[in-house]
């Protein structure tokens, strides 16, 4: 995975300081998995650029069970299966998201 390291900037019109790329400080991390975290809505280029991957009206990841997507091996949870919503519904999915990543895994060594 390609990784560069950030550094927050100044704050803007809002007060808010958004987050700036440090210049020459990209490193690479070798993985096995992924986990991302997408903040309180899918973004719509993983549906667009992730064949196989169903999404409701909403735009929101259509999941089974077990949090495992349409599409074989890919989980989600949280906001972006529901929408925005409570963290504490978010951190309930992870848990059981997380759980199914296991034994996913474990099976399909």
């Amino acid at each position: 995975m390609k990784c560069i390291r950030m550094e927050l900037g100044e704050p803007d019109a809002s007060g808010r300081r958004r987050p700036i790329a440090v210049e020459g400080s990209e490193f690479e991390l070798e993985v096995d998995t992924v986990i991302m975290s997408l903040g309180t809505s899918p973004n719509p280029l993983i549906r667009s650029t992730t064949p196989g991957l169903d999404t409701n009206r909403k735009g929101c990841l259509i999941v089974d069970e077990n949090e495992m997507t349409t599409r074989e091996g890919v989980f989600a949870g949280g906001d972006a299966v529901t929408g925005a919503a409570t963290v504490i519904l978010a951190m309930g999915a992870g848990k059981k998201g997380a759980a199914s990543i296991h034994k996913f895994l474990q099976e399909n060594k």
